[in-house]
């Protein structure tokens, strides 16, 4: 049955991506009229057989004339490298109308790549609370397909009316696209639409220019957020920290003496005085927190997981704005961890590692905990945004407190029953604070952490 039905809706997703673009409105209405003619029309009922044969007259006209579009164009889309989830994007492209004759009336679509699920996907995709309520949906997972068709495509482009192209000549045009999910757009080039004269068909000529675009998480409007904790020694400075070499912090310069590294010989000073010299460096004591994004669930997509890496975006592009260190630490096909923070990684770069975040499905969730350890002894505070309560989650932030680490426990839901049993007295130590975020209200519960 899932099979039949899956297969139903692949296809019938094809059909209807090929009409939106060669059938207009009136087409579709023509259409109908048609259809409901011949339905209620016989050679008894002339009226009903004269409007039939009419409507089908004008619709076999159109549909020949949209069948002779030859005319060759060409285009150069100047597309950004990144944009952001619910901020719409502006771009320009140019296009060149390579026929001696001037061309009006047209239309442009932008061509994304199939973002028809997979079987697996489909079937292992989670219900959502909208469908819950719906036999037609939860039987079927009719809106669970349009969810993931969605999902995959990340984003939408309306069609845009061309003005005037001059015979031989190049027209800058500007598109708007509106993403809606983080991940990578793939388009494979753009279509060129010319209705028949009746305006019921569309004759398409398509342009091949295949391009990406990395689409960022959403980003939460956040209070003044003071992470708590002191500072740490870092053994290394901030060199050390980001795993980029062994070097400290510059604190003055000092004769050579014997057994100094030759990498620390100061050459400008030495070839000035006319004796080695060498930089004496010191070591650095700064704050620095811990990011641990829970990714551990048992579908591939969920609400929560893209709520929980908003707010993880929102959160890191808080930190960046602190004179602090920040290891986003989560887990993926692997166990990953990255230092953000005084210099050593740019915002963007860490919004595009959160924007590839995948759920993790396939391991528990005490794997993150080696990566947790091997960081503690640096940390001055931790913040977790995890998406669900349990004793392994439990154990985690009793084992941070235990070691006098400050922690921000951040706990999203979709239904309030589900943290029935959620005590924050568990916890039993006041350097823990717990906030529960709720699906619908995320802006409004995060401006009062």
């Amino acid at each position: 049955m899932k099979l039949f039905v899956y297969r139903l809706f692949y296809v019938s997703y094809g059909i209807q991506r090929k009409l939106t673009r060669r059938v207009t409105i009136s087409g579709i209405v023509v259409l109908l009229l048609g259809f409901a003619a011949a339905l209620t029309g016989d050679s008894d009922q002339s009226m009903n057989y004269q409007i039939f044969s009419f409507l089908l007259s004008l619709l076999s006209i159109s549909i020949v004339f949209s069948l002779f579009f030859r005319y060759q164009f060409s285009a150069i889309r100047g597309l950004p490298r990144l944009a952001t989830v619910d901020v719409k994007l502006k771009y320009r492209i140019l296009i060149n109308n390579k026929t001696n004759k001037l061309q009006k009336g047209l239309k442009l679509f932008e061509n994304f790549a199939d973002p028809r699920p997979t079987f697996q996907e489909f079937i292992g995709a989670f219900e959502t609370e909208k469908s819950q309520g719906n036999y037609f949906n939860q039987a079927l997972g009719y809106y669970r397909w349009l969810w993931l068709i969605s999902r995959k495509q990340c984003g939408k482009a309306q069609p845009i009316n061309l003005p005037p192209l001059a015979a031989n000549s190049k027209t800058e045009v500007t598109c708007e696209f509106i993403p809606t999910h983080r991940g990578v757009i793939q388009l494979t080039g753009m279509t060129v639409a010319r209705p028949d004269p009746f305006g019921f068909f569309n004759a398409c000529k398509t342009i091949y220019l295949p391009q990406s675009l990395l689409i960022l998480p959403k980003l939460y409007k956040l209070p003044l957020i003071q992470l708590p904790g002191s500072k740490r020694y870092q053994s290394g400075g901030v060199a050390l920290a980001s795993s980029v070499g062994d070097s400290e912090e510059f604190r003055s310069l000092r004769d050579y003496r014997s057994g100094d590294s030759l990498r620390k010989i100061h050459w400008k000073s030495w070839a000035k005085i006319g004796k080695p010299i060498v930089k004496e460096e010191q070591d650095e004591f700064f704050v620095r927190h811990a990011l641990i994004l829970d990714t551990f669930q048992k579908v591939n997509y969920s609400e929560i997981l893209e709520e929980a890496v908003s707010i993880a975006a929102s959160l890191a592009c808080e930190v960046q704005t602190q004179d602090s260190l920040l290891d986003l630490m989560f887990v993926g096909n692997e166990a990953y961890c990255f230092t953000f923070g005084r210099g050593l990684s740019h915002t963007d770069r860490m919004l595009e590692i959160l924007a590839s975040v995948v759920a993790c499905r396939d391991k528990a969730f005490d794997s993150i905990i080696p990566t947790v350890i091997e960081k503690l002894s640096l940390l001055s505070g931790c913040i977790c945004i995890f998406l669900c309560w349990d004793e392994d989650r439990k154990r985690l932030v009793n084992y941070l407190t235990s070691m006098g680490i400050h922690t921000l426990v951040l706990i999203i839901t979709d239904r309030e029953d589900k943290l029935e049993n959620f005590d924050p007295n568990c916890i039993n130590d006041r350097q823990t604070t717990f906030h529960i975020l709720k699906l619908g209200k995320i802006q409004e519960e995060l401006m009062h952490i």
